[in-house]
């Protein structure tokens, strides 16, 4: 099975956080991440950036605390996801609480079917 190959530092702090929010769990070997209801709210690239789900109103407390960007992947911007700025990554009590209150809002929205492709297809 692969790993992941990007900071280890980083998959630490971001696999604590994860460990010290109740109900998320980790997933992902390559690229770590979360999800719940088959929505994906937060993970960590490869280069060992953060990228965090959030409500609107939640997004703009975020930018104005941590001075926060879009996501960007693949050259496409993600409107919802705001990159976790390497300070609070290390914070992982302070980012535990942004986690829950992404998981929260993540259970609010319409189950999402997986796209799994089935054995022998």
């Amino acid at each position: 099975m692969a790993k992941y190959a990007g900071p280890p530092d980083r998959f630490a702090h971001y696999a604590r956080a994860i460990e010290n929010t109740p109900g998320v769990e980790l997933k992902g070997a390559t690229m770590p991440y979360t999800s719940r209801n088959g929505h994906m709210f937060s993970f960590l690239d490869p280069s060992g950036s953060m990228a965090l789900r959030l409500p609107p109103d939640a997004r703009q407390d975020f930018i104005g605390l941590y001075q926060a960007t879009l996501a960007e992947q693949h050259g496409h911007t993600m409107q919802e996801y705001l990159i976790v700025p390497a300070s609070l990554l290390e914070q992982t009590d302070e980012l535990a609480a942004w986690l829950a209150r992404s998981h929260d809002w993540i259970a609010t929205l319409k189950h999402k079917p997986t796209t799994r492709q089935r054995k022998g297809a």
